[in-house]
C-alpha cells in the first residue's frame, strides 16, 4: 500500500524525473534502449527511438511466409552479418545460400538450425539469446504458450541480439509480452504494416512500405520441392564453407540437440 501511496503522491515534477521509465499515451516512448535502424525511414519514424529494439522480443505476424518479410529485415542483416552471425531457427524452407550471397552477405555469417521438435527449437533459440554470439535471431514458430513467450522475452532482455519471432497472423489477438508487434500483409510494390503494439500512441491506419526492388519471389529460401531434393547436399556444402571458429555453428547447424524447455 505504501508503494501505491508514494506513486499517487508523485507530482508532474516527480514524473518528469523518470522520462525514460514512463511515457504519455499520445507520445512515442524514448529512452536509452539500443536500437538498430530498419533501413526504411518511414518505418523508423513509427518505432520508439527510431529503429528495431535490441534486447527485446519483436513479433512479426503474417498469413504465410514469402510476402517480403525477409527483404524487410535485409538492411538489418547487412549491418550485422559482417561482424556477427545471423541465426535462422526453424525456417519454413531451406535457406538459399546463393540468395544470401547475392544480397552481399557473407555465407559464413549464416547459422541455420532445423529441429525435429518444437521443444528443441525453443531451446535452441533461448540458447542463442543466452550465448550472445549472434547479432540477430529469426525464429519461426506457429504455436507458443504464454510461458514460452515470457522465457524468450526474458532471454532477449539479457542480450543485445536483435530478435524477431515470426508467427501466424491468427496470433494477432493473443496476449504477448513483446513490446513491439507488427502485422505484415503483401502489397503490390512492398508491404502493408499494421502496428499492433508499440511503446507509443495507437496507429489505426496501416503503414504502406514501398520496396522498389521487390522481386516476384522475395523469400530467399528454396521451395519445398527443391528443399526435399537438395537439402542434404546444400547443408553439407554450407557446413564445409562455414568458418570453424564461428561460435555455436559446429554444435547447432543441422539439428538441435535433444533438449526440452522446462
Amino acid at each position: 500500500m505504501s508503494t501505491l501511496v508514494s506513486a499517487a503522491r508523485l507530482s508532474n515534477g516527480g514524473l518528469s524525473s523518470l522520462p525514460h521509465a514512463v511515457w504519455r499515451a499520445d507520445q512515442m516512448a524514448s529512452g536509452h534502449h539500443a536500437v538498430a535502424a530498419t533501413g526504411h525511414p518511414a518505418l523508423d519514424q513509427e518505432l520508439p527511438n527510431g529503429g528495431w529494439p535490441k534486447a527485446s522480443l519483436i513479433e512479426l505476424l503474417m498469413e504465410q511466409p514469402g510476402i517480403g518479410e525477409m527483404r524487410l529485415l535485409r538492411p538489418a542483416f547487412k549491418a550485422i552479418a559482417d561482424k556477427r552471425p545471423v541465426a535462422l531457427v526453424q525456417p519454413p524452407h531451406l535457406p538459399q545460400i546463393s540468395a544470401w550471397a547475392n544480397w552481399g552477405l557473407p555465407i559464413g555469417s549464416l547459422l541455420w538450425i532445423q529441429a525435429s521438435r518444437s521443444a528443441d527449437a525453443l531451446w535452441s533459440a533461448e540458447q542463442i539469446l543466452n550465448n550472445g554470439s549472434c547479432g540477430a535471431l529469426v525464429f519461426w514458430q506457429s504455436h507458443l504458450r504464454t510461458e514460452s513467450l515470457r522465457r524468450l522475452h526474458l532471454a532477449a532482455q539479457g542480450s543485445d541480439t536483435l530478435f524477431w519471432l515470426m508467427r501466424p497472423l491468427s496470433c494477432m489477438r493473443d496476449a504477448s509480452p513483446a513490446p513491439l508487434r507488427l502485422a505484415l500483409r503483401p502489397a503490390a510494390d512492398g508491404l502493408q504494416i499494421q502496428i499492433i503494439k508499440r511503446r507509443g500512441p495507437r496507429r489505426d491506419d496501416p503503414l504502406h512500405l514501398r520496396m522498389d526492388d521487390m522481386p516476384a519471389a522475395p523469400f530467399p529460401f528454396q521451395s519445398s520441392q527443391e528443399a526435399e531434393t537438395s537439402s542434404r547436399h546444400q547443408a553439407a556444402q554450407f557446413i564445409s564453407q562455414a568458418p570453424a571458429a564461428a561460435p555455436l555453428r559446429e554444435v547447432m547447424v543441422a539439428e538441435a540437440q535433444d533438449h526440452s524447455v522446462n
